[in-house]
């Protein structure tokens, strides 16, 4: 489902767009909340009940006229609220990324290892998304696709709401080529070029990891053998499919688990633990080509960042 429009009356706030929720129309003749701050304290309760009313003393509550809601404010159905998100502690991504190109429908950046593209968990301000909306002044700017946070690489962004559906079109319908590059330990059992297929599943054990299971295949990776350092190799990766994780089950399923991979093939830590900067995932998006739905060009672009080599032995 395409994300509705920024609303236009409701400005950014340090880079973020104001997320919006909606006022269900109770049933005829009940009154499940007297008033708005009921509503918010029930339906979203990781922000208190307290600070829920401090921020609507503040004004940081809108309604659909991007005017105020007080405190005391009664519930109407069938209405919409606007609030900005905010954490009282989020941790500093202390990498830097870099815009590639840009034109009046597209830009594209080079994101580093640990940064998420978009809001979401711990992450608000330290995302690739709000710093380029403050970096280049662009309050519509949207990502086209996503990237893992731990992966580095390329991210494509539309700058018009108005180009974002037809951009998103060339991902879903599987027209853009896709390049990604991979350390590895090096294959001495595989034979390459090899085609992974394989049917991706959630893992039900953990909600952030996916797995194979039996079944028709969903996903496709295709594998080469680039360059070999010792016991490491650096693989050239080109998923046919986007399963989440993709290329990081498939690999770990060959036996050939990516160098620095928290997560596959076993969880080494939570995704809520302190990160170790020093030992990011091998994992970057080199390259991307495509026709592009706007102007008709063919445009293609490579990563200027480059994987780090684990130590010999």
């Amino acid at each position: 489902m395409p994300r509705p429009p920024r609303h236009p009356q409701i400005p950014l706030r340090q880079g973020v767009s104001a997320s919006c929720v909606a006022l269900p129309q109770p049933p005829a003749g009940t009154a499940p909340w007297p008033g708005v701050l009921d509503f918010l304290a029930q339906r979203l309760p990781r922000v208190a009940r307290a600070e829920w009313s401090a921020r609507m003393a503040r004004g940081e509550v809108l309604d659909e006229s991007g005017l105020p809601v007080p405190p005391d404010a009664p519930y109407r159905g069938g209405t919409r609220l606007y609030y900005w998100r905010t954490l009282e502690t989020e941790p500093v991504v202390p990498f830097e990324e870099r815009v590639l190109f840009q034109d009046a429908h597209l830009v594209v950046a080079d994101k580093p290892h640990f940064l998420p593209v978009t809001p979401g968990g711990r992450f608000v301000q330290q995302t690739l998304l709000v710093r380029l909306k403050q970096r280049l002044d662009l309050p519509d700017l949207s990502p086209v696709h996503r990237i893992d946070r731990e992966t580095a690489g390329l991210v494509l962004f539309s700058v018009r709401p108005q180009d974002r559906a037809a951009y998103q079109a060339l991902f879903r319908e599987r027209t853009v080529d896709k390049v990604y590059e991979a350390i590895a330990p090096l294959a001495t059992h595989h034979v390459f070029p090899l085609v992974r297929r394989s049917r991706i599943e959630e893992d039900p054990a953990t909600f952030f990891r996916t797995v194979e299971v039996p079944g028709d295949p969903n996903s496709e990776t295709t594998i080469q053998l680039l360059e070999t350092r010792g016991a490491w190799a650096r693989y050239r990766l080109e998923p046919v499919t986007g399963k989440r994780h993709q290329l990081r089950v498939h690999m770990a399923a060959l036996g050939l688990p990516l160098v620095g991979d928290q997560f596959y093939p076993r969880v080494q830590r939570g995704p809520d633990e302190a990160e170790d900067f020093s030992n990011p995932l091998r994992l970057l998006a080199r390259g991307i080509a495509l026709t592009d739905p706007v102007t008709g060009e063919r445009r293609s672009y490579e990563s200027g960042l480059d994987l780090e080599w684990p130590s010999p032995g």
